[in-house]
This record gives structure tokens, sequence and C-alpha cells, in this order.
């Protein structure tokens, strides 16, 4: 059904680059001005929160967009009270956009008396009345299941296909794409249909989380340009570990391709240092500027397909449509060549 009101955006202050992004590139699908929604975010000295939206949202389709990065609390509850501000403001609907969508992690009880906090946090989401979200690469895919509510993952893959296609073009023939563990395996698979390359996995035993005590390659990975995919990056311990071993096992090259750059703590010291040739983030986290000035980190950017994605969910069209290499290539504006 036709809509009679813009899609209106309003963004907290995990990630004002990638909203502002969005913005412009929707206004050139739209050929209209599409602007951020004038509104301020502040804390008390105490640290609480305080929004207030300075336009009229009343019957307005809106689309919060803040990512749940770090600090993750500080930034959840920004969203949970810009979601509360609109709804009582009479907004029509209220969609969250969160590009990287924290605490996912906890998606399950890994030991006695712990908690399943992936699912508070959706509760939480839904109970101020959010009506949709809109994330990337959920680091579980069953964490929609934790909504009532529609909930639509968008993938890196298409992208990091269209980037890998351009740089590696004249020696697509050497890749292996590699799972860091048996659970991104499903990840892995999909990146590497798309580029029509073998796999490989790199089993690891953990002792305790953040720590590797041991590491086995699955599969050949001689005389091959080893391509690491995963969703998440937070202190580079693991993957840096992984592309060692991949390069005592024979490997020629080792590259990485993650969806969220956490980057925490010695995070960008570990990869500038490591034997990995590049590590390729998207901006779902706003890079810091350490991560903007190593020399083999370069992030790609997710604005092109999230303003599609909000076109499409205003529309009322299809959003799975995105993770075809026809459809997503177009709007990248030959951004990367043409096969």
């Amino acid at each position: 059904m036709p809509q009679l009101h813009e899609p209106k955006l309003i963004s907290g202050n995990a990630n004002m680059p990638l909203a502002q992004a969005i913005a412009r590139r929707m206004s050139m699908h739209r050929g209209m001005q599409v602007g951020l929604v004038d509104a301020r975010v502040e804390r008390f000295n105490d640290g609480e929160i305080f929004v207030e939206v300075f336009e009229n949202v009343r019957g307005e389709d809106m689309f919060i967009l803040q990512s749940t990065s770090n600090p993750a609390n500080d930034n959840l509850m920004e969203l949970l009270i810009m979601a509360d501000a609109l709804r009582r403001s009479s907004a029509a609907r209220v969609t969250a956009v969160l590009p990287y969508f924290g605490y996912a992690r906890q998606d399950r009880r890994t030991k006695a008396r712990t908690p399943i906090t992936a699912k508070l946090v959706a509760n939480m989401l839904v109970g101020t009345g959010i009506e949709r979200v809109l994330t990337m690469d959920l680091h579980a895919a069953q964490i929609q299941g934790f909504f009532d509510i529609p909930v639509d993952n968008l993938y890196a893959s298409p992208i990091f296909a269209l980037d890998i296609k351009s740089e590696f073009k004249d020696r697509m023939d050497e890749l292996m794409v590699v799972s860091p563990d048996v659970g991104g395996v499903a990840r892995a698979r999909e990146l590497a249909k798309r580029i029509n390359s073998p796999l490989s996995i790199v089993d690891k035993r953990r002792e305790k989380p953040g720590e590797v005590a041991e590491m086995k390659v699955i599969g050949d990975v001689t005389g091959k340009i080893c391509l690491i995919v995963d969703d998440m990056c937070d202190t580079a311990g693991t993957l840096c570990k992984a592309a060692e071993v991949l390069m005592e096992h024979g490997a020629k090259e080792v590259h990485s391709y993650i969806t969220h750059g956490i980057m925490s703590g010695p995070a960008v010291e570990r990869v500038t240092a490591s034997v990995m040739k590049s590590l390729v983030i998207t901006d779902t986290i706003a890079p810091t500027k350490s991560v903007k000035e190593a020399a083999n980190i370069r992030v790609v950017p997710t604005a092109p397909v999230f303003a599609q994605a909000i076109l499409n969910i205003w529309n009322g069209t299809s959003v799975s449509s995105l993770f075809e290499a026809d459809t997503l290539s177009p709007i990248y504006d030959g951004m990367y060549a043409a096969e």
C-alpha cells in the first residue's frame, strides 16, 4: 500500500557517521532530502540519559539508527529511551535499526546459573513499543526467534563477495574460505558458495573466554590465499592465532573478512603486528582513529544496503532481495568492478 509519509530517521550517539551516510544514501534514492530528525540525546551529571525530539513525529514511520556497541549499556539505554519518546509522541511505527546487535553472544545458557541476555534485550526492545528490528549478521540466527516482532537480518557476505571479486579478481582460483571455528561454518560456507571457493575450518578449544588453548586446521590450505570469515572481532587474539596456524600449515597469504569490528583493547596492535595481510571490517560499529590509521585494516560501507533495506521496509517490499548479487551490485554504484 502506498505510504502517505516519508520515512523519518533519528539517530543516537553510537554511530553518527553511519546514520548520516544512510540519510545521504536515502536522499539519493528518493531524489529529495532525507535528513536525521532534529533531536538531542544528552546525559545528566549523574549519567542519566535524556532525549528530546524537536520535530513533529505524529503518525510518522520512524527508524531509530543505533548500534548497541561499546559502551553497550549506554547505547542500549539511548535506544530504549528514544523509542519511548517516539511512542509517547504518537509515531505510527517505530523500527529499530541495529547495525550491530550487542549482547548477541549471550544467546544461550552455557553453564548453570547464567543468563540468556540476548532474550532479555529482545524483551526490553519489544516492551518499549518497537515494532520491527533491522540488523546485520546476528551472532546466532536463532536470536530472531527471541522477538515476537518481525526481525530482518541482513548479511555482510554479499558485500564481502563483491569486495573479494574486486580485490582478488586475477587470483580467484587460489582462494580458500576459512571458518575460525566449527560454529561459524554456515557463515563461511555461504561466502564460499558466492565466490565458488573451497572451505576449510580451524577447530579451536578454549580454556576460558578470550583465550585459545589449541587450534587444528581441517582441510588442506597449502599454497592457498586464505580468507578467514567471522561475524565479529573483539580483542583479535583468536583471529591472529588462527592466521598464524594457517601460515604454519602452508597458506600463501591470510586475509580476514569480519562483519563487526569491535576491536577492544589490544586488537589493533595485534592485527597490525600479525601475519595477516589485511583485515576487512564493515562500519556497523564506528571505527576508532587507530582502526582508520592501521595500514592493514580496511573498512567497507554498509550504508547503501541499510538505506535500501529501510526504503524496502517503508514501501512494504522485499528485504531478502538484497541478499542477491544482482540486486546488491547496482546499490553499490560501481564501487566494486564488475566480474
